[in-house]
């Protein structure tokens, strides 16, 4: 039985990665065009071309994670060492040096290259985690519960206090030269990511004490490498998940990146003032993605009972495609009719909300499904599967916003034409329905059933009890 104190423990973990992750997905992509001074052309190459490597890398992660032996288990470790370069790079990344053109780019592709290595580096073994402290499907679907659920809390204060905090460490007062060489917007932000990334790192210390690893293979000899990635390719089920990890994180993707163009330039947000609230300016678009987090949690929160009592797999399918219809719709929606855009962001966010935590239970139980095969465990290398499909899938998605921006003519801190404009409104809708619906028909020939996984689950146990 796990405690309720490490269910919050292993929360804490995916609260602190996806604050910076959701960061990321709103707000780098702007940050570099808006504010770093990069165009969408050349921020939309630098994404897809720095993610093939660092997709590449998560599996390295996973494999260097199973092979690690210490106190404190295989995953673990990782938690505490490098709680403090992730928060140090992630710093970094938002810091606009004092270069010409040239070097600043170079220095994008460096700082966002080792951001995304760091970020699998603590984040594989932070999600292989949930293989190893339970062997109980029911308590895996509890603790990917728990996690999705910190996520999305977490990426709600990230995303609702960011801008604010930017205004608050100057980044509304133009280009009045702040702290040396840094315009006062530039050093909003940087401040910004300063104080989160400190609260990140702390998250996952806790993380690191709260929880344990428990689970140990059947057989505890090394196997080779070669073996390992053998059985992987061999293990349909997650090819299944793999390719609608990375539809799905399209479809995320492409609507958050996109969002703060959308109100910028669309709804033109800024003709409405701030909105505060005890004292707190927000502005729409702050407001638009934390009413998606908020509704991510309501989504997290209904995937396990619903899961529960038709499956997993139907309520993923359900899930994508009431999000495909509703994206549609959402095209159709004027800049002026807000409650429409606000009510129909909490009803996708719900959609997307309730697969993730699916997602993480389904790879749990595909290296359940892989060990009783081939009578190999490799928890590391499957769930750096899913941060690979997750950059991957963010890799796509913002690599395309970069360069239809560029080829809908976007200019950045100007009045956009028609033509931009419908792109903008596209990538809210039309574009995420197109990933949402690909994912939905990759997870219906997904075919372990929780019925299949009961039988695993009861044969791995009598084969533990007869080592």
């Amino acid at each position: 039985m796990i405690k309720l104190s490490e269910k919050i423990g292993y929360g804490l973990g995916d609260m602190s990665s996806s604050m910076f992750w959701k960061i990321f997905g709103a707000y780098l992509m702007i940050f570099y065009t808006d504010v770093f001074g990069i165009s969408a052309l050349l921020v939309g190459t630098m994404f897809a071309v720095t993610r093939v490597w660092d997709s590449l890398f998560d599996p390295i992660v996973g494999i260097i994670a199973d092979r690690t032996e210490s106190r404190w288990g295989k995953f673990r470790p990782f938690l505490l060492y490098l709680a403090l370069p992730f928060a140090f790079i992630g710093i970094l990344t938002f810091l606009t040096p004092p270069f010409g053109a040239t070097a600043k780019l170079i220095y994008a592709y460096i700082t966002y290259t080792l951001m995304m290595m760091v970020y699998s580096a603590i984040n594989v073994p932070y999600a292989s985690l949930l293989g190893v402290m339970s062997p109980n499907p029911s308590d895996r679907n509890t603790l990917a519960t728990y996690r999705m659920t910190f996520a999305y809390i977490g990426s709600f204060i990230a995303l609702l206090l960011f801008m604010p905090f930017v205004k608050v460490f100057g980044g509304d007062r133009s280009e009045e030269i702040m702290v040396g060489w840094m315009t006062a917007p530039q050093f909003g932000w940087f401040m910004t990511v300063l104080v989160m990334a400190i609260v990140c790192a702390l998250l996952f210390f806790g993380c690191f004490y709260l929880t344990r690893e428990r689970v140990r293979p059947v057989k505890e000899k090394k196997t080779p490498l070669k073996t390992d990635i053998k059985d992987l390719l061999h293990n349909r089920p997650w090819w299944i998940l793999l390719g609608a990890g990375v539809a799905s994180l399209v479809f995320n993707s492409i609507r958050d990146g996109a969002t703060v163009y959308y109100f910028k330039y669309y709804v033109d947000e800024t003709s409405f003032g701030d909105i505060k609230f005890l004292g707190i300016p927000f502005v729409l678009s702050g407001l638009y993605l934390a009413v998606g987090q908020a509704a991510n949690i309501i989504g997290v929160l209904l995937a396990a009972p619903v899961s529960n009592k038709i499956g997993k797999r139907k309520t993923f399918m359900c899930a994508m495609i009431i999000a495909t219809v509703l994206s549609v719709i959402f095209f159709f929606f004027d800049k002026d009719m807000l409650t429409l855009i606000f009510v129909f962001q909490l009803l996708i966010s719900i959609c997307a909300g309730s697969i993730f935590p699916l997602l993480w239970s389904m790879y749990a139980d595909c290296a359940d499904y892989s060990e009783l095969k081939t009578g190999n465990r490799a928890t590391g290398l499957i769930f750096s599967s899913s941060s690979m499909s997750q950059k991957f899938g963010w890799a796509i998605g913002t690599a395309l916003t970069g360069w239809m921006l560029e080829a809908f003519g976007f200019v950045a801190n100007a009045v956009q034409n028609p033509e931009t404009i419908n792109g903008i409104k596209m990538f809210l809708s039309i574009l995420p329905a197109a990933g949402a619906l690909l994912s939905f028909i990759f997870i219906a020939f997904y075919p372990l059933s929780e019925k299949r996984m009961k039988e695993i689950s009861l044969q791995l146990e009598n084969k533990r009890h007869q080592e």
